[in-house]
């Protein structure tokens, strides 16, 4: 049934609604988009990034154990003199040594090295990093800091090495400045199996992203005849 005045067999048309330049429907282009930074690759990184420091818990606690040690000693028997006890007698003991042996004596010369060579160590231990099987990596981030363990960079090495057409077996020993490479190829002339694995190697250096790439030495050798 249509309604008076309706054409029959017509379609009615639904009304639309047109969208103006401010309505809320239509996609905005996102306005920080071109405002942000590049995400940074590791050819963007920053090369001067140190060394990680050690904790140096073990020789931080045995330090503070002798040192309290020692204190607690010397405060107790301090205390007994003035409750009007005797001294201990490692205390008198080492007051009259003290006062009767000479600077020269052999004795106070050695105590004077161990205790000379305790405080160069302290200090070495103090004004070094430790941790000489990390290696760090190039910074990306400010805040962020990666290190990479010199076995797993020596692997990684190895496993590109041996892909190598001619190689047959190789032997990696990394260094924090140096990274010693030692290959045996059984096939191929060493010329060509070095140069190949120059070039391979210092891919994988690069692709590793350390801070401080160590300098390839690379060796090729026949493997021994047996027998």
């Amino acid at each position: 049934m249509t309604e008076p005045g309706e054409p029959t067999g017509s379609t009615r048309r639904m009304p639309t609604v047109e969208q103006g330049d401010g309505d809320a429907h239509t996609p905005l282009p996102d306005a920080s988009a071109d405002a942000r930074e590049p995400v940074p690759t590791l050819e963007q990184g920053d090369s001067g990034a140190g060394r990680f420091w050690s904790a140096r818990r073990v020789p931080a606690a045995l330090l503070a154990l002798v040192l309290l040690g020692g204190a607690g000693l010397l405060l107790y028997d301090i205390a007994a003199v003035r409750a009007d006890h005797p001294a201990m007698q490692w205390r008198r003991s080492l007051a009259d040594g003290l006062a009767e042996r000479h600077l020269d004596d052999v004795v106070v010369l050695i105590g004077a090295g161990v205790a000379a060579l305790i405080g160069l160590w302290l200090i070495l231990l103090a004004l070094t990093p430790g941790l000489r099987d990390l290696l760090p990596m190039r910074r990306d981030r400010a805040d962020v800091r990666a290190g990479l363990d010199r076995t797993a960079a020596a692997l990684v090495l190895r496993d590109r090495a041996v892909e190598v057409s001619g190689v047959q077996s190789v032997r990696v020993r990394m260094g924090r400045r140096k990274a010693k490479v030692r290959a045996l190829s059984h096939f191929r002339e060493l010329d060509d199996v070095r140069t190949d694995l120059d070039t391979v190697l210092e891919n994988a250096v690069r692709e590793l992203g350390l801070a401080k790439p160590p300098v390839l030495s690379v060796e090729v050798h026949r493997p021994a005849k047996k027998g």
